[in-house]
């Protein structure tokens, strides 16, 4: 029996997951980690390497240990990780510097970059699809400011999933939809554009091969095999961004067709041609798919798990313990008592994470609006269901900005993720959206898209795109219900005026922002 590995590197926690070539999950060895900031600076979030590598050897040494198989029975392991976070590396392949993904210290050097030129962000957007916020350009500005003892040492640069596979195979190299989202990469070519950090005065010959997605790099090191456990030899394959890979475990592998991850941040991607305009305001992010010839559009809503999480740890522990004692889960019992409340949760208007706005993205402080005191109305219940309401409206308008600029536009969606799960979490997006949505059986769609892409590299599967299709079965289609659309289109609308209003409070600096992305 032969196996493939996906090491999916999160932003809380790692995983190596086995399945074998039918697409079922065999095994995983998950831990948690953490990403500190540095002391004394504000709004940084490092990434351990060396911690870091003994956890994931951790993580794969107990994904093969559960599967109870020979290490020689798997084919190939790939990786993959949050977007965004980088590593670099000196002239000998050893890391020097690295950061997470929502490290946003280098907010002084978005506002330089700004202001090198008139419209040099514009500029650089329309080849990227990026702004400089979450980007590479500011951050490796802030080393060579910061840090020029590093900075003088760089040799390559790569993203995380990049080095836990160089790790494996003492290769250094990328892919287009990991390395897409540092901003000095060209969509339509799928490759490196050194002359954005020649423009702005970084180096620009540290910038490592790039490899589509599904393509041998490598094998597995004597030396990464003793660390790990894998088998030495075993082919090592480039993989790709959590979402993108997502998207290939979804089935979301062809123009038009779109999809919601549901995780701790909510992402909503729609397929389109990788030459497609771009939107001038730079509202929706552009990266590039795992799929050749296609980009993704999409938009993000931030902390839509984490919000839910944070709700129920502080206000439900009664339904925690009910929960338990009935065995089930308690997020299954708070849908169980919102199912009671009516559409629109007696008005109540949670104000978190707005739609996306990437060419200034910042929010409105964390807040429920329209409260009540009548308790039979404002309660655990209509709250919790007004948060699972709040999470698919601003996803509808994250999707009808990109359907407006795009062009593209589709009768369905497919929801995965850990929100997936959520029945009536799945029928309101329905409703919401007016689309039937599709729930697949396996729901952690990035491990499931990166044994796909290590099946092709291994020479399992003929292509991405043709072993979603075989891979993905679908669980439930929900259609929506017709009177309930009408009446979330007022409140839709309604919502988009009255966070409107929150945002001016947090630009009189009445309030504070849940969340400014650096340079803002």
């Amino acid at each position: 029996m032969a196996y493939l590995m996906t090491i999916d590197a999160g932003t809380g926690s790692i995983r190596a997951i086995i399945f074998d070539t039918a697409g079922r999950q065999i095994s995983v060895g998950q831990q948690e980690w953490s990403h500190l900031s540095e002391e004394g600076i504000e709004n940084s979030m490092g990434f351990d390497f060396r911690a870091n590598w003994k956890i994931a050897q951790e993580c794969i040494q107990k994904a093969i240990e559960k599967a109870q198989i020979k290490p020689t029975q798997i084919q190939a392991v790939t990786a993959s990780s949050m977007r965004e976070g980088i590593i670099l590396y000196d002239k000998y392949g050893r890391e020097i510097w690295g950061v997470a993904n929502v490290d946003a210290r280098a907010s002084k050097e978005v506002k330089q970059l700004k202001e090198l030129s008139t419209g040099i962000e514009e500029k650089f957007y329309a080849q990227s699809g990026q702004t400089f916020a979450l980007g590479a350009l500011p951050r490796l500005l802030w080393v060579k400011k910061n840090r020029p003892a590093i900075y003088e040492k760089i040799d390559k640069i790569s993203m995380i999933s990049d080095w836990i596979l160089a790790k494996l195979s003492g290769v250094i190299a990328t892919d287009p939809s990991n390395a897409g989202t540092t901003g000095i990469f060209s969509l339509s070519k799928r490759k490196w554009e050194s002359s954005q950090a020649k423009i702005v005065g970084i180096k620009d010959d540290i910038f490592p091969p790039v490899y589509e997605p599904s393509e041998v790099i490598g094998e597995v090191t004597q030396k990464a095999s003793d660390q790990t456990h894998l088998a030495k030899g075993t082919k090592v394959v480039m993989g790709g961004g959590d979402v993108q890979l997502g998207s290939a475990g979804l089935g979301v592998v062809k123009t038009g067709e779109s999809a919601i991850l549901g995780g701790s941040f909510w992402q909503q991607i729609v397929n389109i041609d990788a030459n497609s305009t771009l939107p001038k305001d730079m509202n929706i992010r552009i990266n590039p798919h795992v799929i050749s010839g296609l980009s993704q559009a999409e938009g993000i809503t931030f902390f839509s798990g984490l919000v839910m999480r944070w709700f129920r740890d502080v206000f439900c522990q009664a339904q925690k313990a009910q929960a338990l004692t009935r065995g089930i889960d308690t997020y299954a019992l708070l849908e169980e008592m919102a199912s009671q409340i009516p559409v629109g949760s007696y008005g109540i208007m949670p104000i978190f994470s707005d739609a996306m706005k990437y060419g200034k993205w910042y929010h409105a402080s964390p807040s429920f609006l329209n409260l009540s005191l009548d308790s039979n109305r404002c309660n655990i219940s209509s709250m919790f269901r007004s948060l699972e309401e709040n999470a698919c409206i601003v996803s509808a308008i994250n999707l009808e900005n990109i359907y407006q600029f795009s062009g593209v536009t589709s009768q369905s969606l497919t929801f995965g993720g850990g929100a997936s799960h959520g029945k009536l979490w799945s029928q309101i997006l329905a409703d919401v959206t007016g689309k039937s949505i599709h729930i697949p059986i396996v729901k952690e769609a990035t491990a499931l898209g990166g044994a796909m892409v290590a099946g092709v590299g291994a020479g399992i599967y003929t292509s991405i795109d043709e072993v979603a299709k075989e891979l993905v079965v679908w669980e439930r289609t929900i259609d929506p219900n017709k009177e309930n659309f009408a009446q979330y289109q007022e409140i839709k609308e309604r919502w988009e005026e009255i966070y409107k209003e929150q945002l001016k409070l947090v630009d009189k600096r009445l309030l504070e922002s849940m969340w400014k992305a650096p340079g803002i």
